[in-house]
């Protein structure tokens, strides 16, 4: 928020417990009382982090879970031989470490009181997965606005999976991608002839 109160590594620290909190928690289990309990502090310290409750749901819901975006591209292929190995891996990876974080950030942003901070949430989403289509460019030998599609494609099968572990929906999401990425390959070559 535009004007953070306190020391900065502080806050992130409380952002991440809090957030630990209410993923276990849920939203409407969750007082204030056990996030300044998590956290080590009294009730007013976390307000005067952040004003509110509500303000650490927001800020926590986002902050942690750009963390896991960015954890979820550090497993990215390093080639285009290796993303086999990230369409098997990492659906069960991110179900595993993070279902319950996605669980939670659902339950905030599909909130009517938090729906307008999800669509900021979101903006921010489409200006990261540029930033990593960018980064992967190079690498994959494939145009960023093709790899931002895969991208796209390939989080909300996983996220789909995290939340439902739905097989049917996930093999799907991947086959889609395979087909679409034999189709450049068969492209690329056609062109280049």
């Amino acid at each position: 928020m535009a004007d953070e109160k306190g020391i900065p590594e502080r806050r992130i620290a409380f952002l991440e417990t809090c957030f630990e909190v209410l993923c276990e928690n849920g939203l409407e289990n969750t007082s204030l009382k056990m996030l300044a309990e998590a956290c080590s502090v009294t009730n007013g310290s976390l307000l005067y982090y952040f004003g509110s409750k509500d303000n650490i749901i927001i800020e926590s819901t986002a902050h942690c879970m750009a963390k896991v975006e960015d954890d979820f591209m550090t497993k990215a292929p390093t080639s285009f031989e290796d993303i086999e190995r990230f369409l098997r891996e990492m659906p069960y990876l991110t179900a595993k470490l993070h279902g319950e974080k996605y669980r939670f950030m659902y339950q905030v942003y599909a909130s009517p009181k938090y729906r307008k901070h999800g669509k900021e949430f979101f903006k921010g989403v489409n200006v990261r997965y540029h930033r990593y289509a960018v980064l992967l460019s190079g690498k994959l030998g494939m145009p960023v606005g093709f790899i931002q599609g895969m991208i796209y494609i390939f989080v909300r099968a996983c996220v789909h999976y995290a939340l439902f572990e739905d097989e049917e929906y996930l093999k799907l999401q991947q086959d889609a991608i395979r087909t679409s990425l034999r189709l450049f390959v068969k492209e690329s070559k056609h062109c280049c002839r």
